[in-house]
């Protein structure tokens, strides 16, 4: 088997394309290589697969390749160089989901108090009906209890109980105007979508 030390001669085999000096490459460097990667990378497979790119990136750029050092220099340069960019990716990508994170975090956090400041408006809106008509809107909307069993408990006939829920509904809306394009931004549960449609009648 011919000694790797004679390739830096031959590198116009690489240039060639003639596989056998990258063969000798391989052979004689592999391991070393990969052991050399593992101390920055920590981590065998992304030893294992940028020494191997290296190898592949070398072939592909046979013809532009320019060593003007040792081959043994040029090697291991060139993987320290591809553990440097290995390392700033996985930086990278570290810091751009810690910044996601923080952002969705950031996002419940004022949708949350969107949440809670629209559920405030609305049952302070309700609390500011008229004395009969929040009586009949509360019961109806919150408690769920019908129109026609309204109009019986309070004695009273089943269009009144209706107009006074439709009276209701429209002071509601006017009040809550402004806070209406929140129920398009904000991420609510089924449940909570049933519960405040059915009370605004939306």
């Amino acid at each position: 088997m011919a000694s790797v030390k004679k390739i830096p001669v031959c590198l116009e085999d690489l240039k060639s394309g003639n596989l056998y000096p990258y063969e000798l490459l391989f052979r004689e460097y592999y391991r070393p290589l990969v052991v050399f990667a593992m101390k920055y990378v920590k981590d065998m497979d992304s030893a294992k697969e940028i020494v191997q790119d290296f190898f592949v990136k070398l072939y592909e750029r046979r013809l532009s390749v320019v060593i003007d050092t040792s081959l043994k220099s040029y090697l291991y340069r060139s993987v320290y160089n591809s553990c440097i960019n290995h390392i700033s990716h996985i930086e990278m990508r570290s810091r751009h989901l810690k910044n996601i994170a923080i952002q969705l975090e950031n996002e419940f956090a004022d949708n949350h108090i969107s949440t809670i400041e629209l559920q405030n408006r609305i049952y302070a809106s309700i609390e500011s009906l008229p004395d009969q008509c929040k009586r009949i809107f509360k019961m109806n909307r919150l408690e769920g209890i019908k129109n026609d069993q309204i109009a019986e408990k309070l004695k009273l006939s089943k269009r009144t109980v209706e107009t006074q829920i439709s009276k209701a509904l429209k002071i509601m809306r006017k009040k809550l105007a402004d806070y209406f394009p929140l129920l398009l931004l904000i991420p609510w549960s089924f449940a909570e979508l049933q519960k405040l449609f059915n009370v605004l009648e939306v």
